[in-house]
């Protein structure tokens, strides 16, 4: 029987790259990110677990590339199984009287528009019996978090009414609360934090999927 098909959307570091290596144990990973030298990091390890990785840079910002990239996809698989979406810009905080309006752009689009545009291509080719992984990040109204935290609510807006839609006809979308996790995005939001306290991006990739497909 064929491998099943999990595209990662940021899959490059933290969370993303946990679940591409978890999820290689019993898909064939798409992995989706900008950075190239994590992309290859991942396929390494990907690789040394005997599974298997199309790496894909590219930014999803990108509306032609990825309308090409499910193009592709759906001409040599035909479907997906798994989607994960763990890709996020997060701009410096700061107050919002500061704000810096690229920081704005790049957040939005990123974050709101390239989301909504990946449901969109991905619907047709993801199997109704599929799962959709999104990933809140509970720092809405905090203070300096004005870009980031109302542009990753839009971002979890979206997929909760992606969820009600397809409620009965599929795919299962699933929207995680995530542990504090020892991350590159957490080192900027709080240095100088005890990185002992925090969990691992694997652990949390562990728990995440064991909720999917542990009986």
């Amino acid at each position: 029987m064929a491998k099943k098909i999990a595209l990662i959307t940021g899959a490059s570091r933290g969370l993303g790259a946990a679940l591409s290596e978890k999820l290689s144990e019993t898909h064939h990973i798409i992995a989706v990110a900008r950075t190239v030298g994590g992309l290859e990091d991942l396929d390494d390890r990907i690789k040394s677990k005997n599974g298997s990785a199309t790496l894909v840079p590219m930014d999803i910002t990108n509306r032609e590339a990825m309308k090409q990239l499910f193009t592709s996809i759906f001409e040599r698989w035909g479907r997906i199984d798994l989607w994960a979406h763990t890709a996020i810009y997060a701009p410096p905080l700061s107050p919002l009287s500061t704000i810096d309006l690229e920081d704005l752009d790049k957040s939005y689009s990123t974050n709101i528009t390239a989301t909504a545009l990946l449901i969109n291509f991905i619907s047709p080719i993801i199997r109704k019996e599929g799962h959709a992984l999104f990933f809140e990040d509970p720092c809405n109204g905090n203070k300096f978090y004005g870009i980031y935290g109302s542009s990753k609510s839009a971002q979890i807006s979206l997929a909760m009414s992606w969820a009600n839609e397809t409620k009965k006809i599929g795919p299962n979308v699933h929207i995680f609360g995530i542990a504090p996790m020892r991350t590159a995005l957490r080192a900027r939001f709080f240095p100088g934090e005890n990185k002992e306290k925090l969990m691992s991006p694997k652990a949390e990739a562990n728990r995440v999927l064991a909720t999917l497909f542990d009986p």
